[in-house]
């Protein structure tokens, strides 16, 4: 019986811990100055749209990105144009995903660029569902102009939303 007890306020304590973390990080906790003077380069400017390669008779769990990773629409993560690759540190399969700044309508938020593709023209990357509504959260606009995407030095980034 005791056992159970510590069990159980052990696990609770655990739960509000995690919660506490991802709170703090959906809250902004990461100043936006000094996202920007981690920012490795100079911004591309360009459209951003949304994608989401679920589809009927694809392997469950998702097909694999570019790094190897499942593509996963609940994170914070992105797929850049091929030819901006190397301008990304080189996205490839199992390689430590690179992370990029996002910013668009007003707002910002830290991606992991995990993945690369062959975007229609004017586009320069394609957001996963998550952050896509970060920007439109009713997903009406499809395509999102004037977005600036800023490479991130470093691989201990937090993706999120950036106050």
């Amino acid at each position: 019986m005791v056992f159970r007890s510590s069990a159980a306020i052990c696990g609770a304590v655990v739960a509000l811990a995690v919660s506490v973390t991802v709170a703090r990080s959906e809250a902004g906790g990461i100043d936006s100055s000094a996202v920007v003077n981690a920012a490795s380069g100079d911004a591309i400017v360009g459209k951003a749209s949304m994608y989401n390669p679920f589809k009927p008779g694809k392997e469950e769990g998702g097909p694999s990105t570019a790094s190897g990773e499942r593509y996963d629409p609940s994170v914070w993560a992105a797929a850049i144009k091929t030819s901006l690759r190397q301008k990304f540190g080189g996205v490839q399969f199992g390689a430590k995903p690179k992370f990029a700044l996002v910013e668009a309508v007003g707002k910002k938020v830290i991606v992991k660029i995990n993945d690369v593709g062959p975007l229609r023209p004017g586009r320069i990357i394609d957001l996963n569902e998550r952050t896509m509504r970060h920007f439109d959260p009713s997903l009406q606009l499809g395509v999102i102009s004037d977005v600036r995407v800023m490479p991130l030095s470093g691989d201990s980034w937090i993706p999120g939303p950036v106050g």
